[in-house]
């Protein structure tokens, strides 16, 4: 780790390894080389680590997504290396922010799931937990965007063009993953039946392990991605005959299922590869533990569910209960009962949200074709299920159809979400609320059959990457008055506190913040052209474009704004930049449509010189992980404004909490728990409770709320009058109509009037600099509890006994 070794092994593999001469305008081989040298150091620690645990207890944590983002400066950070490489490249006359530039954002994922297994994975490695991530290697991560004429238009990420540093591949640890075919009943001479999958095209999993290492403590865990390879590269007695196309049709198949991240599943061919995308990760992951578990105990699975876990991250790997299963029996001769006993004592299950939409369901004709052998134990499963159900409420027939793995209609479907429940010891929400939702809810029944079953686990995010190393300034400052400690251990974070009222700490803390706001400012001009005044607040929403996340809440606000600003009534309203970033699903219609009215509004406000000393609008394109750690630090005010009861938890809620942004919001997901940490005195609440909102949709007419709202009949009729798309007619109609429905689900109209309240709350508190700045430091001093490493204490001893 010294400076020396350290500088002529860069020397070496940026001369050598690389073969380069000079260092080029991107900097691409300069960062290689420093990757290559960086993860030399890591991969010393790595199989120590794996080394000091064999025959220890490990948990696989199985998700289809993983946002890591840039890897670069974690591994600095984490290694201790900052001064190290600083002083490394001054030799090539480069400073480290203009080499992690040439770093690809490694977006395995949509948003705050991805992000929320990326923290996870910081967190084992940094408490030294024994537990290994399995995903999938995407060629294609989650698209860039590009805004064209205000529209969302979408281009493929491809992250490995120039290669990933990072990952040593392991070809000897390949697995096969079968796929299609026919089940076959054999008899035993001894009249024993068994079942046998036949005929299958398989696929190959091949993995790409990346070191994670934990903070400063010499641990490094794994994630292992894997690419999906044909068994054979092509047929060459078909290529030689001349038939090419089909002699690498089966290649390119199997090589389809990693192509790209969440395939548009609108679609019967997207339907069929995004549960291939499941059942890949799935098969191939159980497969590695098991090989590595018969590695150290040999094929003995008496001690399996004493040395081995899986945590199933939301609902997309819940086929890994019947895989699992599968193997046991089909693959080591293991009885049902004994197989189940394994499997239900090993898996356990988070859910993710509360949206019914979400609970993944597959047509059951989907399974016959493409997965017989496991439809067949899913059946297996249930008519078992069914049979506790009928002694728990015996004669219910709607009880059973309610809680069936199968939903009956004109064309069945296989509940996922209840196989994994069925199917775990564990299940766990990730907000306090959230979970409560669930038993009361969406999972009520299963909460009656198994209430020992279901716990809560509130998100948390790692404080390093969201904190430490994001907000440099301000991290300095807490250090000066602090100490260091709270980077591995943000519960000391409180400390703060003491220094909240203190006027020269609270002059450093705003010059910290500017700093960062000059850095954001630079980074909007760059990315939309528009200028922000970094003496104005900055108010920031950035998260995937969702109707019950309410983007449309947050800019019928701003064109409430405007309209007072076109109407001269300035004299209370506090200069703010409103930004606004997020990608839509691309079959997401209307969150594309929301997307084209923020660009359009924003487009009228900037030109509008009336509304430039007081509003300006922008809206930030491929928002990702990288950008969210130069816009984090500079936000003053964090809009988390869901639908009470749709928000599960939220994790960008805690990311800005933590460097000191306060929060305007409703009762939904963790902010209930931000509010009780900080104090309501410093959250800006507004909105309807979820408890409300069923009382509320069962009478809800907007129309009237609108009549008898002057500002929001305002905000309406500038939108009905076209004043935002005059040169594209009733673009927005079907906005309109969604605010106007009154089967809106989201309650736009509802929580508008208490939401303009909240901000103008806003608006008065953020003229008293001193008064917001003391709340500022108290979010930032109660944000421990939603540290990751918190968390997923609460995981290894409740859930995982790690």
């Amino acid at each position: 780790m010294n400076d020396h070794t350290f500088s002529e092994d860069l020397a070496r593999h940026f001369h050598f390894s690389l073969g380069r001469d000079t260092v080029q305008e991107s900097h691409l081989y300069l960062y290689n080389a420093l990757a290559i040298t960086i993860r030399d150091r890591l991969v010393a620690q790595w199989r120590k680590t794996r080394t000091d645990r064999v025959g220890q207890r490990r948990v696989a944590y199985i998700s289809l997504e993983f946002l890591m983002g840039r890897a670069l400066n974690n591994a600095i950070l984490n290694l201790n290396l900052d001064d190290t490489v600083r002083k490394t490249l001054n030799d090539y006359c480069c400073e480290l922010e203009e080499v992690e530039q040439a770093e690809h954002d490694l977006g395995l994922g949509n948003g705050g799931l991805g992000r929320l297994a990326a923290c996870f994975l910081d967190s084992c490695a940094s408490l030294a937990l024994s537990v290994i991530g399995y995903g999938i290697r995407y060629e294609y991560g989650m698209f860039n965007q590009q805004i064209k004429n205000g529209n969302q238009v979408e281009h493929p990420d491809n992250w490995l063009r120039h290669g990933n540093p990072w990952e040593i591949p392991a070809p000897e640890k390949a697995v096969r993953v079968k796929f299609f075919g026919n089940v076959d009943v054999i008899t035993q001479k001894d009249g024993k039946q068994y079942r046998q999958w036949n005929n299958t095209h398989d696929v190959l999993a091949v993995p790409y392990d990346m070191p994670i290492p934990g903070y400063q403590n010499g641990i490094v865990n794994t994630l292992r991605l894997w690419k999906s390879e044909a068994t054979d590269e092509f047929d060459l007695d078909e290529f030689n005959a001349g038939s090419y196309t089909e002699a690498v049709a089966r290649k390119n198949l199997a090589e389809q299922i990693t192509m790209v991240l969440y395939p548009n599943d609108t679609s019967e061919n997207g339907k069929e590869l995004r549960l291939r995308q499941q059942y890949f990760l799935s098969s191939a992951s159980l497969q590695d533990v098991i090989n590595t578990h018969i590695e150290i105990h040999g094929i003995n699975f008496d001690n399996f569910v004493e040395f081995n876990g899986f945590q199933l991250n939301d609902t997309h790997p819940s086929i890994a209960v019947a895989e699992l299963m599968r193997i046991l029996m089909d693959d080591y001769e293991i009885s049902w009962d004994n197989a189940w006993q394994i499997t239900s004592q090993t898996m356990a299950y988070t859910n993710h949200t509360l949206l019914p939409e979400a609970l993944e369901k597959w047509p059951v004709r989907l399974f016959e074709n493409l997965l017989p052998r496991i439809l067949d134990i899913i059946y297996e499963i249930n008519a078992r299920f069914l049979l506790q159900v009928a002694v728990c409420w015996p004669g219910d027939n709607e009880k059973q159809q309610t809680l069936s793995l199968i939903e009956e209609g004109p064309e069945p479907h296989v509940r996922m979400a209840h196989l994994a429940i069925v199917g775990s010891y564990s299940v766990n929400g990730v907000a306090a609320l959230h979970t409560q939702l669930l038993k009361a809810g969406l999972f009520s029944d299963f909460y009656k059959l198994w209430p020992e079953k279901f716990n809560n686990k509130t998100n948390g995010v790692t404080p390093r990457r969201r904190l430490s190393h994001c907000n440099k300034s301000l991290s300095t400052l807490i250090s000066s008055k602090i100490g260091k400690e709270w980077v591995g251990d943000l519960s000391q974070i409180a400390k703060l506190s003491e220094y909240a009222a203190d006027k020269t700490f609270q002059k450093e803390w705003q010059e910290s913040k500017l700093t960062n706001k000059i850095a954001l400012a630079d980074f909007v001009e760059q990315s939309t052209g528009v200028v922000f005044d970094v003496n104005m607040m900055f108010d920031v929403q950035v998260k995937r474009i969702h109707e019950y996340k309410r983007q449309l809440l947050n800019i019928l606000h701003v064109i409430g704004l405007y309209d007072r600003i076109r109407k001269g009534d300035t004299d209370d309203i506090t200069p703010r930049c409103v930004l606004i970033g997020g990608k839509a699903a691309p079959g997401y219609a209307m969150a594309k449509q929301i997307i084209k009215l923020i660009n359009n509004v924003a487009d009228t406000i900037n030109l509008d010189p009336k509304a430039s000393p007081y509003l300006r609008v922008a809206f930030i394109p491929n928002y990702n992980v990288s950008a969210m750690e130069i816009i984090c630090p500079a936000t003053d005010l964090s809009e988390q404004i869901s639908t009470a009861g749709k928000e599960a938890s939220g994790t960008g809620n805690m990311k800005f909490m933590m460097n000191g942004a306060l929060t305007i919001g409703t009762l939904d997901g963790a902010n209930i728990e931000i509010r009780d940490a900080v104090g309501e005195d410093n959250f800006f609440l507004f909105g309807a409770h979820a408890d409300e909102v069923a009382t509320i949709k069962a009478n809800y007419q907007p129309n009237n709320i609108i009549a008898n709202s002057p500002t929001l009949s305002a905000v309406m009729q500038l939108l009905e009058s076209g004043h935002f798309n005059l040169f594209e007619p009733k673009i927005f109609d079907s906005i309109i109509q969604t605010i106007r429905d009154p089967h809106d689900m989201w309650l736009t109209a509802y929580d508008f009037d208490t939401y303009f309240e909240a901000q103008r709350n806003v608006d008065q508190l953020y003229k008293n600099k001193t008064l917001w700045t003391q709340k500022s430091i108290l979010n930032t001093a109660a944000s421990g509890v939603f540290s990751s490493d918190h968390t997923i204490r609460q995981y290894r001893d409740e859930i995982w006994k790690l």
